[in-house]
């Protein structure tokens, strides 16, 4: 495969994560990066040994793969630029900031007949990775992510910002019609949902219960899969946890304490970074390789079941507010 010329739309944290790593891929080669605070961007592309762009355009026309990490408020008209150009698009999560910039993205995409992806990370999680073959059909998922305040990212809420890897992931753990959703949320130290919990019900009978924050005392990703023979508890932070399956052949009668009907595995992480993993996926998918790459239809369904969960909670704050 020839090298792909790629350029970073937004070098903030993410974005800079993303330069460094497709600097040593060999499947890509740095063109250079862009960022609205012209500092930022010449410091990254010091660090890092590339050139910094001041004009989106210019970099764009130079390039044939294009990683867009800027605010989400800049995704849609970043993303529509970079189709234009003729590049492919990694857009970070959320794809857009509504399902109106999401389907024009995604028809533009189709269009242009340029691959559209979105960076939902947790795909590549190595724990996930881990278990992949042992999974059925989860009959109930639960989640929990929380994260101590930051100022980046609040631009959106906290369904947005974060509770979007976990909307994403139980999308692709059911893969079935969403049926209903009830959910609550607070605004703490900014003006948008800080922390929520949403009960998704799908038509194939799953419940995912999801939670997250971004108010906590300390950082914490955890995902439980419950299923007939048995459940994962993974630490998505560590890439760690415990696979507890049930024994063949079980006579009720002889059971004597949980660990004589039921195995209890470690699992450890398939090693490797998780965002290397996505890039790489990123250049089979544009070289028309199997990949596990987030394409944009799945990134519209995470953004439009997040934006229905942060609908019931504005509803059931309204009605809260009204009946007060």
């Amino acid at each position: 495969m020839n090298s792909l010329r790629a350029g970073v739309l937004g070098v903030g944290h993410l974005g800079a994560a993303h330069a460094r790593l497709l600097s040593q891929r060999p499947g890509f080669t740095l063109v250079g990066i862009h960022d609205r605070d012209d500092e930022r961007a010449s410091f990254v592309a010091t660090e890092i040994g590339t050139r910094a762009y001041t004009d989106p355009t210019t970099l764009l026309g130079k390039i044939d793969a294009a990683i867009i990490a800027a605010p989400t408020g800049a995704h849609y008209e970043l993303g529509r630029m970079a189709l234009k150009s003729g590049c492919h698009v990694l857009l970070e999560k959320p794809l857009a900031t509504d399902l109106t910039e999401a389907n024009e993205l995604v028809k533009l995409a189709e269009e242009e007949e340029r691959i559209l992806a979105v960076g939902h990370i947790e795909r590549f999680n190595g724990a996930l990775l881990a278990v992949e073959d042992h999974l059925q059909q989860p009959r109930f998922i639960e989640s929990l992510r929380m994260a101590p305040f930051q100022n980046r990212g609040t631009d959106v809420t906290v369904i947005l910002d974060l509770m979007i890897h976990d909307i994403d992931l139980v999308l692709a753990l059911t893969n079935s019609p969403l049926a209903d959703v009830h959910a609550v949320g607070v605004p703490v130290l900014s003006p948008s949902i800080d922390i929520a919990n949403a009960r998704l019900v799908f038509e194939s009978g799953t419940v995912a219960n999801i939670t997250a924050s971004r108010v906590s005392i300390k950082p914490l990703r955890h995902l439980r899969l419950f299923q007939d023979n048995g459940y994962f508890s993974l630490n998505l932070a560590t890439g760690v946890g415990e696979h507890y399956r049930r024994r063949d052949a079980i006579n009720l009668q002889e059971i004597k304490g949980i660990e004589s009907a039921v195995e209890r595995l470690p699992v450890h992480t398939v090693k490797g970074e998780p965002l290397a993993r996505e890039l790489d996926a990123f250049a089979d998918a544009i070289s028309g390789n199997p990949s596990r790459l987030v394409l944009g239809p799945a990134g519209r369904d995470a953004l439009a079941t997040a934006i229905r969960i942060t609908s019931e909670i504005e509803e059931s704050t309204n009605v809260l507010t009204q009946d007060s």
